[in-house]
């Protein structure tokens, strides 16, 4: 999900090299081009009312070879976010490799996706309360639990919190602080919104509301 108004930057440019390992350089230009159609013309007119021909327009490609990559707009969406997937991998090993340790700290990954998503704000807010915002809400949920997952693949069911409940909850916070930063503080920062999340989920809000030491 990314804006056109500025040099894309990060997935598609970032990834782009990974893209390339696993297809020729001429269908990873391809599917770029689509990507930045897409988020072009969400912006000005939003996610519902675009079509496949204004998409094959924008990017200047041919309906077969959409249709070659794509089954329709919202596979194309979709592949957004696997892109999105292998950056918020990436920036979990970053941020091992930099203290030195092959595990870093819990939900290594949350400061990345709060980055991305701040970063394309309007793109969101172009697709919420119609069938993009669906897509995109599911998407990242089924992101965020395959990384928070791997996250709690120690976690210890005592039987006091299971582990499916453990993963449920995470992802649902997450997807919380999400929409309230971008729909209601957008003036906050990545950082600022990672450390209530990281608060929310890993201190709790015991202290906060004097339940700390009430017995």
């Amino acid at each position: 999900m990314f804006t056109t108004e500025q040099r894309l930057p990060s997935v598609w440019e970032q990834r782009g090299v990974e893209m390339e390992g696993g297809m020729d350089r001429r269908s990873a230009r391809t599917r770029r081009a689509l990507h930045e159609a897409l988020i072009s013309l969400i912006l000005r007119k939003g996610y519902d009312g675009i079509t496949i021909q204004e998409i094959i327009d924008e990017a200047d490609i041919g309906r077969a070879t959409f249709y070659a990559h794509y089954r329709g707009k919202e596979d194309l969406l979709r592949g957004g976010f696997e892109a999105l997937r292998a950056e918020l991998k990436a920036a979990r090993r970053t941020a091992s490799s930099k203290r030195g340790v092959e595990q870093d700290g819990p939900l290594a990954f949350s400061l990345a996706m709060f980055e991305h998503a701040c970063a394309y704000r309007d793109v969101y807010r172009a697709m919420v309360g119609g069938r993009g915002g669906v897509v995109a809400i599911h998407e990242i949920r089924r992101v965020l639990s395959e990384l928070v997952k791997e996250e709690l693949s120690a976690f210890q069911d005592d039987g006091t919190v299971s582990w499916e409940l453990a993963l449920h909850f995470v992802v649902s916070t997450f997807l919380t602080v999400l929409t309230w930063c971008l729909e209601r503080k957008p003036k906050l920062t990545p950082s600022q919104v990672d450390a209530m999340f990281r608060r929310l989920v890993i201190s709790g809000i015991g202290r906060s509301i004097g339940a700390v030491g009430r017995r």
